[in-house]
């Protein structure tokens, strides 16, 4: 059984004191990971659309030589109303409804910026939470700036990214917002204060699936359709049959095209084969538009596993692992692609795979300092391996033609820790984890410090530590490697005592301090609600002015 059976658990979220339970913990690791889950406890039909969940883990002992894990739901609007009507909320394939609208999960990625903390989700808003608290601060921007793919009388579903980028020259965030129906898609600016945020229009563009993940480079903003598809009929009790489209546009946009007030952009389109999830421009832009992409062929996120669902090699699925979205059925495929904006031409710089090794290419780590995205040095990779079980044969069939079952190995292969080369993709090193686990998003983190507040004395990504949360059955635990050389196996690990477990993990950051939330003007709840509040029955109006105040009052 190789993929952990706790890792869908519904354990109750709470603080775990770490111990060093092999190595030696090096004295010049500093800062904090952060790191985004989902709810299990909110039993939704997707393992991904539970309750937001963030925890932070210091990455320097207490006095008692321990560290110390905390962990919150993220008390979000949406949280507060289902806490107080629970009965009236109801989880279905693209997430969970009420008589509200659409609960914002916000339980994808945490998102630093600066001293401040948010979490993200691909159909809300982002929230800011309060990075020592870890409790809910705002909502970015108010609803009607995001053009709501559906509105609702307090809860709209806003399709966006779980993964904006912070741009560190011009001092703001960028993300999008994307009509589900037609696919058309327009940028959004948060400057980072106030209750308002700007929205750009991006004329003539579609992104027929979603939006998953953007990209920057000094001048333009990156975006790629993503590889993750709504099946209308599933929505309303039928099986998924679509798959995934085998290719995609990709949209660059001047950002100085983007001048304040908002209004209509253009862009250059271009398109690339095949599909993908997350990618990483890097920053310097002077030769083109260069772009890591992690591509994901086979891997569909929004399969999930059923109980009554036969696995990759014909065998009934483990409950435990119910909700599971379905791993790769194709071995993954990494690439450097050079977009040149002015001849709007495409060219692969570089590629890697392993079909016998290299499953399922989901979750990385490089240097976020401007310094480190300016000149990359490392791109890490977890290949989360080969698995069958986690496979269902309802995917093999939707992809019919688009799978060749002859890669598969012939039993389940172990997860890969691998540090390409950020420039020609050649492994540089690897580490091999045992077959009983699974890990999770690793984070890099500077040795020493450099010019900016992320970078450290040498920055790229090769100069400092990978932190990897590990899931096994028999204890999680938090693994420490050194980004030069992951070859060598963790320097230290740090775990709970036997027996605990933690939910599935989703993605994870570095940030150097964890300070209280800064006292700026944001939005409300309350600036949210006006007379569409008025489509709900009384006693629901009652429910939502009575935790708009509490939220107010800071309760």
């Amino acid at each position: 059984m190789p993929v952990p059976r706790s890792i869908l658990g519904t354990q109750d979220v709470g603080d775990m004191e770490l111990d060093v339970v092999a190595g030696a913990w090096p004295d010049d690791v500093r800062g904090h990971f952060v790191v985004s889950t989902s709810d299990q406890r909110t039993h939704p039909l997707h393992a991904f659309f539970g309750d937001g969940i963030i925890a932070r883990l210091p990455l320097r002992p207490g006095p008692d030589g321990r560290f110390r894990w905390r962990a919150r739901v993220i008390d979000t609007p949406s949280v507060r109303l289902r806490r107080a009507r629970p009965d009236l909320f109801t989880a279905g394939p693209v997430g969970t409804s009420s008589p509200w609208g659409f609960v914002n999960a916000a339980n994808t990625a945490p998102l630093p910026w600066g001293d401040r903390l948010f979490a993200t989700w691909d159909a809300g808003r982002p929230v800011e939470v309060d990075p020592v608290t870890l409790g809910f601060v705002a909502e970015v921007g108010h609803r009607d700036d995001w053009k709501p793919a559906i509105d609702q009388a307090v809860l709209p579903l806003v399709s966006t990214s779980a993964h904006p980028v912070i741009d560190p020259e011009r001092g703001c965030l960028w993300t999008v917002s994307r009509d589900v129906m037609s696919g058309a898609v327009s940028v959004i600016r948060y400057a980072g204060e106030g209750g308002r945020v700007e929205r750009w229009d991006v004329a003539d563009a579609v992104l027929p699936q979603a939006t998953h993940t953007i990209t920057q480079t000094r001048d333009w903003l990156v975006l790629a359709d993503t590889a993750y598809k709504i099946d209308a009929e599933e929505i309303f009790g039928a099986d998924r049959t679509v798959a995934n489209n085998p290719d995609g546009p990709v949209l660059l946009i001047r950002k100085d095209d983007l001048r304040p007030g908002g209004g209509t952009v253009t862009c250059k389109e271009f398109r690339i084969a095949p599909e993908v999830n997350h990618f990483y421009a890097k920053y310097d832009d002077a030769d083109g538009v260069q772009v890591v992409m992690e591509h994901t062929p086979g891997v569909d996120i929004g399969m999930y596993l059923r109980e009554d669902d036969l696995d990759a090699f014909g065998r009934p699925v483990d409950p435990a692992l119910r909700g599971m979205y379905c791993h790769g059925m194709t071995p993954a495929l990494t690439t450097v692609l050079l977009f040149d904006p002015e001849t709007g031409t495409v060219r692969e710089h570089a590629r890697a795979g392993d079909p016998a090794r290299w499953w399922q290419a989901e979750l990385s780590a490089i240097d976020w300092s401007i310094e480190g995205q300016t000149a990359p040095t490392r791109h890490h990779l977890v290949y989360l391996g080969f698995h069958p079980e986690a496979i269902n044969q309802r995917a093999l069939r939707n992809y019919t033609g688009r799978i060749d079952a002859d890669l598969f190995p012939p039993e389940e292969t172990p997860a890969v820790l691998v540090s390409h080369d950020r420039d020609d993709l050649k492994p540089l090193a690897e580490w091999t984890f045992a077959l009983d686990d699974y890990p999770t998003s690793p984070s890099f983190v500077p040795r020493g410090r450099g010019g900016s507040r992320y970078a450290g004395a040498d920055p790229g990504g090769h100069d400092g530590y990978l932190v990897v949360a590990v899931h096994n059955d028999d204890r999680f635990r938090i693994e420490l490697f050194d980004a030069a050389d992951v070859g060598r196996g963790p320097v230290a690990v740090l775990a709970p005592p036997h027996g605990t477990t933690v939910p599935f993990l989703i993605h994870s950051a570095w940030m150097p301090e964890a300070v209280r939330a800064p006292d700026l003007e944001r939005l409300s709840f309350a600036d949210d609600l006006d007379d569409r509040l008025d489509q709900l029955a009384p006693d629901l109006r009652t429910v939502t002015r009575e935790v708009a105040a509490d939220l107010a009052a800071g309760r």
